[in-house]
C-alpha cells in the first residue's frame, strides 16, 4: 500500500480529485487553502495581497499499481502546466486502520 500526497495549485482542485476518481480512487482527503512555495523556482502560493494564489492539498492510501498510476497520470498533469506548481509525494504504508 502507498499513501499518495498531492500539493496543487487551486486551479487543479477539480482536476486532481477527477484524476483519483477516474481510477477507481474514491477514498481521499482534502486540505484547501494552504501556503507554500516549491523548491523549484515557483512562485509563492500564499493567499496575500503580494502572494494571491493558494495551494490545496490531497492524501490518499491506495494499492501499488494504482499509486504507480496515479504518480504518472500527475506528471503528465505538471508537464502540461509546469507553472502551476504541482507535487507529489508516495510514501509506503505499514497499516491502515
Amino acid at each position: 500500500m502507498k499513501a499518495l500526497f498531492v500539493a496543487y495549485n487551486q486551479a487543479y482542485n477539480q482536476e486532481i480529485a477527477q484524476l483519483l476518481e477516474g481510477l477507481g480512487q474514491t477514498g481521499y482527503t482534502v486540505w484547501q487553502e494552504i501556503g507554500g512555495r516549491g523548491s523549484e523556482g515557483g512562485e509563492p502560493h500564499l493567499g496575500n495581497h503580494a502572494w494571491p494564489t493558494q495551494n490545496h492539498a490531497i492524501f490518499s492510501v491506495m494499492d501499488d499499481a494504482r499509486a504507480a498510476e496515479a504518480l504518472e497520470k500527475l506528471r503528465a498533469t505538471d508537464a502540461a502546466n509546469p507553472l502551476l506548481g504541482l507535487r507529489a509525494y508516495l510514501l509506503p504504508v505499514d497499516a491502515v486502520l
